[in-house]
């Protein structure tokens, strides 16, 4: 089954971007202090307990508590920061990005499907 991996630190960031090649990554950026964040994790939960696209990664920074981490993907993906924000990686590069009330399973689901 698909799991959100928490990375934490700017190695395992690293890491995720480069197996990026081989597995695309789902990347969401939460934050533990956002109500708004909190319905976009439930959306993202939604989707992975349904029926997630099994050759996908999928992976969590918390921008709150790893701040360093979410500022680095942030200048790594050329992708603005926003929380929440889900960005899918392919071969190190930002393919897709959505923020806020637009993280939705149904849009994870069209999005994750192709």
């Amino acid at each position: 089954m698909a799991a959100l991996k928490r990375i934490t630190s700017i190695e395992k960031l690293a890491q995720a971007m480069e197996d990026s090649a081989h597995k695309p990554l789902l990347l969401f950026k939460h934050s533990t202090r956002c109500p708004i964040s909190s319905g976009a994790h439930r959306e993202v939960e939604a989707y992975l307990n349904d029926s997630p696209n099994e050759a996908v990664a999928y992976g969590v920074i918390y921008v709150v508590e790893d701040r360093p981490v979410s500022n680095a993907a942030a200048e790594r993906l050329g992708v603005k920061h926003e929380s929440p924000q889900a960005i899918l990686v392919q071969n190190g590069q930002a393919v897709w990005h959505t923020s806020h009330s637009d993280i939705t399973s149904e849009a994870l689901e069209g999005v994750l499907a192709e």
